[in-house]
């Protein structure tokens, strides 16, 4: 099929300079498949040609209709409706065609960059003073699968992420530890290491608003109360510290930080995530504080009597932003311009994708707008990809309020549904298999697809019951179906040729043309990182093979190419489904 697209494309051309002597190119043209109330297979959009042809809408149809006929042998129809072009192709030529393809990974594989230079994409980028929570998830598997994406299209990619591992959150987690701990740790009170240090994270919150409370009825104004507790400046006491190289605040944060990398990297590897790279907001907030110190020199940015160092982007269409507090003290955006400039030095990148929640539109576009003012020229590179919140049905997570809904907890909750909702089906599948294997591969599924099935820029409102249920738009229908083809190829028969004459129905035809727009739908989820596209794509797919499965005799037609040609057809549906669900870095069982 992608050849015959080409054929088209290039027929199109030559149809406009034969007959009209004008040039097109293929950004002109406009191929997809035909609608299914709609007699063809595929569609021309014929409206946005007629400002070459100059021509009557209907008359510029029927004359490239009657040219394609002409001169491609495997169209054998054509119809118009309005300023759309309907073409029937041969079964003989999607038989072969569909015959021809060995491996789906081969078949797939378009490469739209002839790039050398990578894709850097950022993703996760948690604080080490807490557990990862939904939202963390939906941000690790929008940056993983759009990774996979780009590299199924030919780009090199890099993964990285900047841990924010310093800063006053960090050491609020520090100041509760040291003044409440009693040397406790995770290994002595048998807690996963992010979750230990969350604890202290969520517990100085509660402290300093009960502090901030008692000082506002001393008599303090609010703001002076939440400057003066006494909680919050031991915390901006570990900053200072912190930054003078003071060894017992070193020696406490690594200790600290340590226990929160060891937790993280099991609910990644649980996850099925990695990363090629690890940054360090400690070590690049240092490489930005001296492009900061240079831009004061340029005039690019400039201190206030209190010391602090900003920039105006008035101008620009944005605002003032701090850089350097009046302490010297380094902001988010510090770190970010130092980290933004090793990139380029480390990768050389042909492109840097964000992936951030849209709460941060306003700073990335800061951020580039900086980059830019210091000269790096590779600034309009940077892009950020901004993506929507998760919510849930009771509200907004809050993360120093101890709200969240936890990364690790919401997985076990996933994985307990799917083996409690296992048990009660009751179909051609077996489902006595009790390997707790299997019902983490369909809890994770029921989770990761109900997140990348949505179209980034929008919210999600989690709901774990629909995620989890075995019908409809969700990973656990798209498994039970790859399973029940995987129960088809055990019966074992014999495969026989296929005669070169071989007349489809609709349903099959319908099948191997979605098949054939697999490799379209990766190119139109790496344009525009969007894995929703290939993940509704996959729930189409199924859909329309489960119609096929449930009204289309196999083994117990008379005919022995029959029982073959649709066994194949069955076997490159899964074979599909696995290099798609691969790439959404959703795993697949054997048996449901």
């Amino acid at each position: 099929m992608k050849e015959l697209r080409s054929h088209l494309i290039n027929c199109l051309i030559n149809f406009f300079k034969e007959n009209y002597e004008t040039k097109i190119t293929q950004k002109e043209i406009n191929i997809s498949i035909t609608r299914d109330e709609f007699e063809g297979d595929l569609t021309l959009i014929v409206f946005p040609l007629v400002k070459f042809s100059k021509d009557d809408l209907f008359i510029t149809s029927n004359k490239i209709g009657n040219y394609i006929l002409s001169k491609v042998p495997y169209i054998v129809n054509y119809n118009i409706i309005k300023g759309f072009l309907n073409v029937v192709i041969s079964d003989k030529y999607l038989v072969q065609s569909f015959l021809s393809i060995i491996s789906i990974e081969e078949y797939s594989f378009v490469k739209i960059n002839n790039k050398t230079q990578p894709v850097v994409i950022e993703f996760c980028s948690p604080n080490t003073n807490k557990p990862l929570h939904l939202g963390h998830i939906r941000n690790n598997l929008l940056g993983f699968s759009i990774s996979n994406i780009l590299k199924a299209t030919g780009n090199k990619v890099e993964r990285v992420q900047i841990i924010n591992d310093r800063g006053i959150h960090i050491c609020k987690s520090m100041a509760a530890w040291i003044l409440y701990s009693n040397g406790e740790t995770p290994k002595s009170s048998f807690t996963k290491g992010d979750h230990f240090v969350g604890k202290y994270y969520v517990l100085f919150e509660k402290t300093y608003n009960q502090e901030v409370k008692k000082l506002i009825l001393s008599g303090k104004s609010e703001n002076d109360a939440r400057n003066s507790a006494p909680i919050m400046l031991k915390a901006k006491d570990i900053l200072i510290k912190w930054e003078k190289k003071d060894p017992n605040i070193i020696s406490l944060w690594k200790k600290m930080n340590n226990w929160v990398y060891q937790g993280f990297n099991q609910t990644h590897n649980r996850l099925g995530i990695s990363f090629d790279k690890n940054y360090y907001e400690s070590d690049t907030y240092l490489h930005g504080k001296k492009y900061i110190n240079e831009g004061i020199n340029k005039n690019i940015f400039y201190k206030k009597n209190d010391g602090s160092v900003w920039v105006n982007l008035k101008k620009e269409g944005l605002d003032e932003k701090i850089l350097l507090r009046s302490d010297g003290t380094s902001v988010y955006i510090t770190q970010d311009i130092g980290t933004a400039i090793l990139r380029k030095i480390d990768f050389n990148f042909e492109k840097m994708i964000y992936v951030v929640g849209n709460e941060q539109d306003y700073h990335f576009k800061v951020l580039f707008m900086i980059l830019k003012k210091l000269k790096m020229s590779w600034s309009s590179k940077c892009y950020h990809l901004s993506y929507g919140m998760v919510d849930l049905p009771n509200g907004k997570m809050k993360s120093r309020e101890g709200t969240t809904v936890d990364a690790d907890n919401l997985m076990d909750d996933m994985v307990l549904n799917s083996k409690e909702l296992s048990k009660k089906i009751k179909d051609d599948i077996d489902v006595r298999d009790e390997n707790q294997n299997k019902y983490e591969i369909i809890g994770l599924a029921a989770l990761k697809y109900f997140i990348l099935k949505v179209d980034p820029k929008k919210r999600i409102l989690f709901n774990p019951n629909e995620s989890i249920d075995f019908n409809g738009n969700t990973g656990p229908f798209i498994q039970y179906t790859y399973v029940r083809i995987l129960a088809l190829k055990r019966k074992k028969f014999k495969i026989t040729n296929i005669n070169d004459n071989y007349k489809l129905i609709k349903k099959e035809k319908k099948l191997i043309k979605l098949i054939f727009e697999y490799p379209n739908i990766l190119i139109d989820a790496s344009e525009n990182l969007n894995p929703s596209i290939l993940a509704n794509y996959l729930y189409k797919l199924v859909k329309e093979y489960n119609h096929f499965y449930q009204n289309v005799s196999i083994f117990k037609s008379k005919l022995s190419d029959q029982i073959s040609f649709r066994l194949i057809l069955s076997i490159k549906v899964s074979d599909v489904i696995k290099s798609g669900m691969k790439i959404l870095g959703i795993n697949l069982p054997e048996k449901m």
